[in-house]
Order: C-alpha cells, then structure tokens, then sequence
C-alpha cells in the first residue's frame, strides 16, 4: 500500500513535470485577440500601424502621437490581454507630452503568428526598425519601456541597441526564478525552455535605467526589483509604487506620473 502510493506520487510529479515542459509557453503567454478599445476613447491622436518582422509575420499596432514630444516611448506590454488593455499607460505617456508606440506581439490582437521567446525578440526588432529607419527617429529620442513580461524583451533590446533610456515596471529576474516561486517542489532551472534572462542581461545596458516597482507586487516580488537594480550599471534609478502587479501604477497615481517625469527630466526637454 505505502508503495504504491510512493508510485502515485512520483507519477503524478513526473506528469506534472512533463506538463510544465512541453506545455511551457501556456503558463506563460495569455494573448487576447479582440481589441477592446483604442487610443481615440481617452481622446489620445493616434495613426494605426502595420509592419513586418525579419521572418515576415505582420504585427499591428497604433503610433499615438503627442504635442511637441520631448521622446518617443517604444512600449512593450505584458503576457496578457494586448494594446487595447493599455489605455492608461498611453493616456499618462501623452500627458508627460511622450509619443508611443505600442504594438502587439506574434499571436496578441490583430498581429500574426504564435508567440514565444524568440519570436518576441524579433518583434522588439521590427519595432525598433520601424521607428528608426521609416519614422527616422534617433535612437537618443526613444524610451524604452517594458512592463512585466515586456520588460525582459525590452531588456533585450537595450542590450542590442542603446535608446535614450530604459524603463522597466514591475520586471523579473529570469523565468526560472519565477518558477521556482511558483513550482518549488519541482526542478525549475532544469525544466525552463522560455528563460526571458533580464539579470543576466541588465548589466549590458548602458543608457539610463529607471525600474519601477510596487512593493505589494503580488505575481513579481519586489526582491526582483532590487536584484536587477543591483546588477544595474549607473545611471540608475527606483521608483517604489504600492497596490497589486497590474494597478501599482495607477493605485500610486501621483507619485507614479511625478516619479517618471523627474525621470524624464533628467535626459529628455520638456
């Protein structure tokens, strides 16, 4: 009796194991495809936009002007919903007079293709060469700025490119520090296929740094925040949010619009 349930158990952690492995990018990527909303309901000016990546999936998204822009904010979203559950980012963006860009990547909203880790890498690309080479903007006038899931592509990018700044909200480590938080009875280095390294990567980023962070994150804990600003180059700096993972920023509301403005007037005129 007690070996067999020996057996049963074992089984069932080695089908949970095999689950997370072959399953992986499941527990990772929640895409929505209907757009809910766009910039003209927080009556934000905004161009829709097409382009294509370097292995030819088209992905869409909305260029959202601003009056007199001191930057261009290059804003990648988080593993859920798409471009129109981030209204209020690009409502706050325009107010601190920052145009954005924002776009979905393979597989959320009207964008082709299925994500994954490498896919989202080419999409950073893409996005890039679209506001680089066809909007000829210098790279010193683009932000970029990832929140959750985004900011480890948005890592990624600064490490191939030097933008005027980076921004990350609400960042993590690494996938694998995420799953051993979430899974520690199973060896979650070992089973980890989508990485998303964002500590090992920070310390290759050499433009100005601002990682922002509530200290009640509930899905990324703020430990992860100190850990890459840690590992972080100067000039680099730490806004400190309070309320949950997906509305510190607009729970903290002031300090948050404050905080990034002084950010930005440090390397950005008004």
């Amino acid at each position: 009796m007690v070996i067999s349930l020996v057996f049963a158990v074992i089984g069932a952690w080695v089908f949970l194991a095999l689950i997370l492995y072959f399953f992986q990018p499941y527990f990772i990527y929640f895409p929505h495809r209907q757009l809910t909303a766009t910039p003209e309901q927080a009556g934000l000016e905004f161009e829709p936009v097409e382009f294509r990546t370097s292995d030819d999936v088209r992905l869409d998204g909305w260029y959202v002007r601003a009056k007199e822009p001191r930057a261009v904010v290059l804003f990648f979203h988080g593993n859920a919903g798409n471009i129109s559950h981030r209204i209020e980012h690009l409502a706050i963006f325009n107010h601190l007079k920052l145009a954005t860009f924002i776009f979905d990547y393979r597989g959320y909203g009207l964008s082709e293709g299925s994500p994954s880790e490498k896919g989202t890498y080419r999409d950073a690309e893409a996005a890039w060469r679209y506001l680089t080479q066809e909007r000829a903007i210098p790279q010193q006038h683009i932000i970029v700025f990832g929140e959750s899931l985004g900011a480890a592509i948005a890592t990624w990018l600064a490490t191939e490119h030097r933008p005027g700044a980076l921004i990350l909200e609400s960042a993590f480590t690494s996938i694998a520090d995420l799953a051993r938080r979430y899974y520690p009875y199973l060896p979650a280095p070992l089973l980890t296929r989508v990485r998303y390294p964002t500590l090992s990567r920070i310390p290759q980023v050499s433009c100005p740094l601002l990682i922002i962070h509530s200290t009640g994150d509930e899905i990324v804990p703020y430990q992860h925040a100190e850990r890459l600003l840690a590992a972080a180059h100067e000039p680099k700096f730490l806004l400190k949010l309070h309320g949950s993972h997906n509305e510190g920023f607009l729970i903290s509301g002031k300090d948050y619009v404050a905080g990034l403005d002084q950010f930005l007037s440090q390397y950005f005129a008004n």
